[in-house]
């Protein structure tokens, strides 16, 4: 790591050193987009290929709310994911843009991660603690978000004066 006193001593370093990690991260962002970009095309085929497999297998199986509950729990999952493949997405082009990951849209990320979890969970076999855990990581996510979303519509109030 560069030292103040050596920066000030070698500013074209510094500058070459700063350029070079602006670049790296540039790459590093620019690949892990391409990469999420490509896991959401393929998983969005995926996801229609099973849902139309499962639905010709099974079609003529179910009988009642019971037997399609967990038919339409597997979809909703898949969607869900793909829902958190965009939003990792457009975390990406956050950084691109402002150089910083937005705190909110993380959080939106992990909600629709927990959510997902949520929706899989088997309620009958999952034990009270486990689902006193799940509901708190959740009400605790949530209200973070409303925190992140007041101080920033309070920031944003308070330099329009």
């Amino acid at each position: 790591m560069v030292s103040e006193s050596s920066a000030r001593e070698h500013p074209r370093l510094s500058a070459l050193a700063e350029k070079l990690v602006r670049k790296s991260e540039f790459l590093v962002v620019f690949a892990a987009g391409l990469l999420v970009i490509v896991a959401v095309i393929v998983s969005t085929g995926v996801l229609y290929a099973l849902f139309i497999t499962g639905l010709r297998a099974n079609l003529t199986t179910i009988r009642s709310v019971d037997a399609l509950q967990p038919a339409v729990q597997h979809v909703f999952a898949g969607v869900l994911l793909l829902i958190l493949g965009l939003e990792l997405l457009e975390t990406l082009k956050t950084y691109f843009k402002d150089y910083h990951f937005r705190t909110e849209v993380i959080l939106v990320v992990a909600i629709i991660a927990v959510g997902r979890h949520i929706i899989q969970i088997d309620f009958e076999h999952t034990s009270a603690p486990v689902l006193l855990g799940t509901a708190a990581l959740m009400v605790a996510l949530a209200i973070s978000y409303f925190l992140v979303r007041v101080r920033r519509s309070n920031a944003l109030t308070q330099s329009d004066k």
